[in-house]
């Protein structure tokens, strides 16, 4: 399976606190391409990452790119709030509609990063 995978500005600021680098979520979005996270549905899922000390909210267009949106610390909070998922579920759709084109504009305004590309 071939993926792209960009974390937001925001979140890659909150990455570089944690500290957790591109390696380390080039590799976590590889085990979500193959069902290692937990399917919050409509294009959400969420993930462990260092160590099971933090979790990621990463959105998706299947088969194409995933990004990642949110990261928080287990120990400040034990998951997110429904109306915070439906609110990602409604910027995973916004993703989901965009071209190629779109994404490359969004890199070039760093509004988002691209880590990881096995294309």
């Amino acid at each position: 399976m071939t993926y792209r995978a960009f974390k937001t500005a925001w979140f890659a600021r909150a990455a570089r606190k944690a500290p957790i680098t591109d390696r380390e979520l080039c590799r976590a979005i590889a085990q979500v391409a193959v069902g290692q996270a937990d399917d919050l549905g409509g294009g959400v899922f969420k993930k462990r990452l260092n160590d099971n000390r933090h979790r990621s909210i990463i959105l998706s267009k299947a088969g194409e790119f995933w990004v990642y949106a949110y990261l928080f610390a287990k120990q400040d909070r034990a998951n997110i709030e429904d109306d915070e998922l439906l609110a990602f579920r409604k910027l995973a759709e916004l993703y989901r509609k965009k071209t190629t084109g779109e994404l490359a504009a969004e890199v070039g305004s760093g509004a988002l990063v691209e880590i990881c590309n096995d294309g």
